[in-house]
C-alpha cells in the first residue's frame, strides 16, 4: 500500500541578509538530496524577506519536511497555506525547482517575483501553486 500524495504550499519570512546567493546555493543542493529520499517533489520562490514553498509527496515525507523548515532559523512566521491531498504531482521532474535570485534562475524566471506580486500578505497557497506551476512546466528539472 502507498502513502497518499499530498501538496504543501507555505510562506515564511526570511533573515537571509549576507552572501544570499551562497546560502540559496546551500539551500537548494541540501533540499534537493533530502528531498530525493524521501521521495518529496517541488519548486521554492525566493525574494529578499520571503520564501514560498510547494511540497509533494507522501504524508509522513510531507510532515517531517516541514518539521525541519519551521525550525529553521532562516525561517519565521512560517504559514501554511494550502495543505490537500492529490491525484498526481505536478512537480514530478523536480526535486526541488527554484525561482530566485540566482544567475540562471535570474535569467529565466527573475520576473515572477515583481510580476507575481509575491508579496506574503497578498498570495495565497493556489496562486503560489499556479504561478510556479505555470512557469516551471517546461524548464529543464533540477
Amino acid at each position: 500500500m502507498t502513502d497518499t500524495l499530498y501538496r504543501l504550499v507555505y510562506m515564511s519570512r526570511n533573515d537571509i541578509t549576507d552572501e544570499i546567493e551562497l546560502q540559496i546555493g546551500g539551500i537548494l543542493e541540501i533540499s534537493r538530496e533530502n528531498n530525493r529520499r524521501a521521495e518529496i517533489t517541488g519548486a521554492l520562490m525566493f525574494n529578499a524577506g520571503c520564501f514560498a514553498q510547494v511540497l509533494e509527496g507522501p504524508h509522513h515525507a510531507i510532515q517531517a519536511t516541514f518539521e525541519r523548515i519551521q525550525c529553521d532559523e532562516r525561517h519565521s512566521n512560517v504559514t501554511v497555506l494550502l495543505f490537500e491531498p492529490l491525484d498526481a504531482r505536478v512537480f514530478s521532474n523536480w526535486a526541488m525547482a527554484y525561482v530566485g535570485t540566482q544567475a540562471a534562475a535570474e535569467q529565466r524566471f527573475g520576473h515572477l517575483g515583481h510580476d507575481s506580486g509575491f508579496e506574503f500578505d497578498t498570495l495565497d497557497g493556489n496562486e503560489i501553486f499556479n504561478v510556479l506551476r505555470a512557469n516551471l512546466h517546461d524548464a529543464e528539472p533540477a
